[in-house]
Formats: C-alpha cells, structure tokens, sequence
C-alpha cells in the first residue's frame, strides 16, 4: 500500500465534484478547513500524464470552493488528494478523465521498509530467503504486536524473523539443517565461495537492530514436536520447503499435483480440528501457477 485516504467524492466530471463538495455538512469539514488548520491538495492522474498548468488550475479551483485555512507545502496539518482517472490504455486516453476521486490523507505506507531490509544488504541469506515485502505482509497479517512471542518453525536464514521483529516480537526459530543455522552451507551469493565466519540469523538481527528481540534458534525437526503441552507462543509464521530448491524427505509420494483454478474449493486448502481458517490470499507467480498465504 501507498497511501490510505478518506473519500469525500466520486464523480464523472470536475464540475460535479465541485457541487458534491459544497453540499458535505459544515461540521464533518470544519475539522479539516477552519481557518487555523493549514493545508494542501495535490493532483495526480492515472492512465494520462497532467500538465502542472492542469494541476495547478485544479487545485486553485478547489481553494476557491471553502478551505479558507494558510496553505502549506510542506508538513501541513491536513492533506488532500484529486485523482483523474483516464482507464488503463495511455496511448488512447480520452480528453475528460472517466472518474474523478477527492478524499483526505490518512497515512502513507511503510514501503520505506521494505528497502530497510533489502536482500541485497542484509549480511546472511539462502536460496530460499523469504522476499521482504512479503515477510512484512506476513508478519502484519499475523498482527504481531509488541512483545509478541513468535515461532518461525521452518526458519532457514531468518527472513520471516525479520519482519516479526519489526513490528515488535520476539522470535525464535527451528529448522532441520544443521549447516544452514550455522551459517556452515554453501553460499548463495554469486562468486562467493564460503561464507563468512559471523554470517548468521543473531548477525542479521544485530544489523537491523533487532538483537534484543532475539531469543534463540534450535536445529530440530518439526515433524517430531519437542515443545511441552504448555508451550506458547502469541503467533506461528513460516514458509514451509517446496519446490525443486529445497532437498526435503517427506513420507509418500514426491509428486506435487496442480490443482487447476476453475477446480479450486477452500476444502483443499491445509486445515486441522484445532484451527480456524480466517482468510487466504492468492499470490500469482505465473499464468499458471499461484499460491496462498493461509491464516488460521
């Protein structure tokens, strides 16, 4: 996500707007338009790039109609958004945009972590480290809070650790290769031949300053439980191995079925009589191929 915004309009035309605008209840807008609240509005489009001379006849056209408040560039206690949309097809967009928005800033994304965590700065990785937006999404999913006690059970070079630790748990993960918790596996990196002697999972959260937040990772094998009944933890997030790029041995066949999506049913996703399905979202990898991220 970009940025979340409150919308205040939606119509055809730039006139219609104006009017819908004026006819919104004085005491809902008061907040955001008295005269000691300062603001700005920008202008963006989608599907046709806008002239500044467009933009600014948008924005002066706006002003006129009721915010009364000193305008500010930047930091300004309210910001608003005008959104033209032109469809999908830029090389024959029309004169008049199809859909007009106009709402208030509520807030901008975290995408800026994302880059934080890059793969390409981070000190221990594997074949199989989990992208960093999508360990975030993981990890925002499973709504992990601050002081949060999170199990990565498959936790390879700790990527899924990671991003629970930034939003305030504190990890601990299992895995059954010896080598690869070790930082002792052969390296991923193009051209480099082993790996350094302090590449490990305590070494990434050192690096992101997240080391308080790490209790420990153990060599074990998850399909041989060794918690008591009493263990706890406030959330479980893992990437189990599949796929060609993880040697695993699994009980049966080694063959993976596709399943096609007009034959899809949620009745074939994973479940268990402890656990309540609560949402599942699908990933496309190809034109073919996808995979969810299923919450219990």
């Amino acid at each position: 996500m970009i940025s979340a915004y409150e919308l205040w309009a939606r119509t055809k035309t730039i006139s219609e707007l104006h009017n819908n605008l004026k006819i919104i209840p004085k005491d809902f807008v008061e907040p955001y338009c008295g005269e000691d609240v300062s603001f700005r509005i920008m202008v963006e489009s989608f599907g046709k790039k806008l002239s500044k001379e467009h933009k600014v006849k948008r924005i002066d056209e706006l002003v006129l109609i009721g915010f009364v408040g000193p305008i500010k560039l930047n930091n300004p206690d309210r910001s608003f958004l005008l959104i033209e949309y032109f469809g999908t097809d830029r090389n024959s967009a029309p004169e008049s945009p199809y859909d007009v928005f106009f709402g208030r800033w509520i807030a901008d994304g975290q995408r800026s972590v994302s880059q934080k965590i890059n793969l390409k700065t981070r000190k221990f990785i594997g074949n199989t480290t989990m992208d960093p937006l999508l360990s975030l999404v993981m990890a925002n999913i499973s709504c992990i809070k601050h002081a949060d006690i999170v199990l990565g059970p498959f936790v390879g070079t700790g990527g899924l650790l990671v991003a629970a630790a930034h939003f305030g748990g504190y990890v601990f993960g299992t895995d059954i290769d010896y080598l690869m918790l070790h930082g002792k596996d052969k390296p991923s990196r193009l051209n480099q031949k082993r790996r350094a002697p302090d590449e490990s999972i305590r070494t990434n959260m050192k690096q992101y300053g997240y080391e308080s937040q790490y209790l420990d990772v153990l060599v074990a094998d998850a399909a041989l439980p060794l918690w008591r009944c009493e263990a706890f933890f406030d959330a479980i997030i893992t990437d189990p191995p599949y796929g060609i790029r993880e040697s695993t041995e699994r009980i049966g066949t080694e063959k993976e079925y596709k399943i096609p999506e007009r034959f899809f049913d949620t009745k074939q996703l994973p479940c268990h009589p402890c656990l309540k399905l609560i949402s599942y979202c699908k990933q496309a990898l190809t034109g073919h191929s996808s995979r969810y991220l299923i919450t219990f």
